[in-house]
């Protein structure tokens, strides 16, 4: 089995959002909402990410680039976001979805995702990474 049809098994039977695998080892995954799972796998396993494949909810354009920096090599997505997808082929990251919306939404739905909004403003990896981080601290994520 290919690591991200392992990592898609993986995370439709154990209900997650996010679940990395490389070489059919799955290494992180995780229940919680957001950009905070992926953020704490990049900051961790950095290593482990290079030429991993990753099953995840939702990819908005923020994770797509913390995706780029980790160096994945494919990425499955229940939901994805047009930008996401336009970087992602930049970087000849390959993707599967299942839905691609124009952006991904706040919470309340009442408009675009912090993080996508971030993403979108500054296409900066590094100085989107250093806001993120001050967006969980902030919010009392990490």
């Amino acid at each position: 089995m290919r690591d991200l049809e392992l990592a898609k098994e993986i995370l439709d039977k154990e209900g997650l959002t996010l679940a990395l695998v490389k070489d059919k080892e799955c290494f992180y995954k995780s229940k919680e909402r957001g950009i905070k799972p992926l953020y704490i796998a990049l900051m961790n396993h950095k290593e482990k990410l290079k030429g991993a494949s990753a099953a995840d909810k939702i990819v908005g354009k923020g994770a797509a680039l913390l995706y780029i920096r980790g160096e994945v090599n494919d990425i499955y997505a229940k939901v994805i976001s047009k930008s996401s997808v336009e970087v992602l082929e930049k970087e000849k990251i390959s993707i599967e979805k299942e839905i691609m919306v124009p952006y991904i939404k706040n919470r309340d739905m009442s408009g675009m995702c912090p993080i996508e909004t971030m993403a979108e403003e500054d296409g900066d990896i590094d100085s989107l990474i250093n806001r993120i981080e001050k967006f969980l601290e902030v919010n009392k994520l990490i």
